[in-house]
C-alpha cells in the first residue's frame, strides 16, 4: 500500500500522520491516543520507556532517569554529552535514536515499509545563529534516517499547519498561522484555497514566516521562577546578605533539559556548602532535599499542571509539599500572566513583524488560525485579539495539525 509519512517532533509532545489518497491520518502512538509526550525514562537492565510510560515509571519511583525537552539539545552541544544513569553513560544522541525508533516502529504497525518522510521544523531552532540553526536540522535529519527513513525532507511546522486547514476550506483567504509549540512560537502568513492546494509550488503564497525560540517549556520555568523557587531559596543571600545565592541552580532545576545536570555528586556537594553558608538554611535544605531525591521533574510537572489549570481558574494550590517538605503555595492567574508577560510581548512582535512582511495590515486576514500545545492559554488568545482586533480566531487540532499537514506534504512531494 502506497502511503506518505508526516513526522512532527515536539519538545513536548509528537505526532505521526499517515496520507494515502484521502485525508491525512493520525497514527495511535500511546494506548490509542495520537500524541506521545516527547519523553524517555532510561532504565539501567531494560529497554527504556517512552510517552506515558515513561512518565508514569517516574512517578511511580522506578529506578532510572527521565528526560523530557530533548528537542532542545538539537543544535547545541548537549546532545553528544554523555549523562550517566545507573552507572551507565549515554548520550543525548542515543536517547534522541531511541526515541525515533520508536516512532518508526509505530509508523511501520500501521503501514510497513514507508522509507520516505518529511519532518517538521520550526522556523528557527536557534535564533540568530545561522550554523546552529543548520546543524539542528542536521541532527534531526540524521536520527530520522538511522530509524530507517531513507529519503527525509523538511517544513516549516506552521506552513504545514496551514495545509492542513486549507484542508478543511471552501474558498481563497488569508490565513494567519500561530503556532505556539513546547520549544518554539512560529508565524506564518499565508494565502489558501481549494485550487491553491493543488498546485506543486507554494512558496508564492507564503507572505510572511518567521519564528522564535520561546514556547511552552519557557512559560513553564517562568511560572516556575516566580511561584515555586522562592520556595526553595531563589532571591535568598549568603553570609549575612554579602551575596546571592546563584541563580543557576534554579534556572537549570526550572528548565525541563537541564534538570537532570543536576544530579551529581559535585552538584550536591556545591549545595551542601551553600547550606552552611545560606540566611535561609531552610530554603536551601529543600533545594538540596528536591535534588537529593532526584524530585526535580516532579516539580516541572506540577508547574505545567498548574500552567493548564491557571487557563481555567483564577487560582490553583500547588501541590510540593510531598516534593520539597515546603508548603504548598497557591498559584493566581494574575501571576501566570506576569510570568507570561515579556515572552508575549515577544509574540505579539513577531506577529506584526510577519504582518509587516506580508505587507498585510490586520484588518487585511480572513483567519487567525491558533495551534501548538501551548495556544490554549487565555492570555495568549487576548493577545492575538489585541494584535489583530476583529479577525475571526480558528482552531483545530492543536496537537495534530502540524502532523498532518506534513503528511500531505509527503504526499505532495512523493507522490
Amino acid at each position: 500500500m502506497t502511503g506518505y509519512c508526516g513526522i512532527d517532533f515536539g519538545t513536548s509532545n509528537s505526532t505521526v500522520a499517515l496520507a494515502g489518497q484521502g485525508p491525512a491520518q493520525l497514527v495511535a502512538l500511546e494506548d490509542g491516543q495520537p500524541t506521545l509526550p516527547s519523553a524517555v525514562f532510561w532504565q539501567a537492565d531494560a529497554p527504556p520507556l517512552f510517552g506515558r510510560a515513561a512518565i508514569a515509571a517516574y512517578v511511580d519511583g522506578e529506578e532510572g532517569r527521565l528526560m523530557r525537552g530533548l528537542k532542545s539539545t538539537l543544535g547545541s552541544g548537549l546532545i553528544d554529552e554523555r549523562t550517566v544513569v545507573s552507572g551507565r553513560a549515554v548520550t543525548f544522541r542515543g536517547v534522541l535514536s531511541s526515541f525515533f525508533n520508536h516512532l518508526r516502529d509505530k509508523v511501520h504497525a500501521e503501514m510497513p515499509g514507508i522509507s520516505r518522510a518529511v519532518l517538521g521544523r520550526p522556523v528557527h531552532f536557534i535564533d540568530g545563529d545561522a550554523a546552529a540553526d543548520a546543524a539542528a536540522e542536521t541532527a534531526l535529519a540524521e536520527l530520522a534516517r538511522a530509524a530507517g527513513f531513507a529519503e527525509v525532507t523538511f517544513q516549516f511546522e506552521p506552513i504545514a499547519a496551514a495545509l492542513q486547514y486549507e484542508a478543511g476550506i471552501e474558498k481563497e483567504e488569508l490565513v494567519l498561522i500561530v503556532d505556539i509549540g513546547g520549544g518554539t512560537s512560529d508565524v506564518s502568513l499565508v494565502r489558501v484555497s481549494p485550487d491553491r492546494a493543488k498546485a506543486a509550488d507554494r512558496s508564492g503564497d507564503i507572505l510572511g514566516n518567521d519564528g522564535i525560540r520561546l514556547g511552552g517549556t519557557d512559560f513553564d520555568r517562568a511560572l516556575s521562577l516566580i511561584e515555586v523557587m522562592p520556595h526553595l531559596g531563589h532571591g535568598s543571600s549568603l553570609n549575612g546578605g554579602k551575596a546571592l545565592i546563584p541563580n543557576h541552580y534554579f534556572l537549570d532545576l526550572a528548565t525541563w533539559h537541564r534538570i537532570n545536570s543536576l544530579y551529581t555528586p559535585k552538584k550536591a556537594a556545591e549545595l551542601k556548602h551553600l547550606l552552611a553558608d545560606a540566611d535561609r538554611a531552610d530554603l536551601i535544605g529543600r533545594l538540596a532535599h528536591v535534588v537529593a531525591t532526584r524530585a526535580g521533574h516532579g516539580l516541572a510537572m506540577e508547574v505545567e499542571a498548574t500552567k493548564i489549570a491557571l487557563s481555567d481558574a483564577d487560582a490553583h494550590r500547588m501541590a510540593l509539599s510531598g516534593l520539597t517538605g515546603g508548603p504548598n503555595p497557591v498559584a493566581t492567574r494574575a501571576g501566570l500572566d506576569a510570568a507570561l508577560a515579556a515572552g508575549l510581548a515577544r509574540i505579539g512582535a513577531l506577529i506584526e513583524q510577519v504582518l509587516t512582511q506580508g505587507g498585510v495590515a490586520a484588518a487585511g486576514v480572513g483567519t487567525v488560525f491558533m495551534t501548538g500545545g501551548s495556544s490554549g492559554l487565555p492570555a495568549l488568545r487576548k493577545l492575538v485579539e489585541q494584535v489583530c482586533p476583529g479577525v475571526p480566531i480558528a482552531t483545530g487540532d492543536m496537537l495534530g495539525s502540524v502532523g498532518a499537514g506534513l503528511a500531505l506534504e509527503a504526499r505532495r512531494r512523493f507522490a
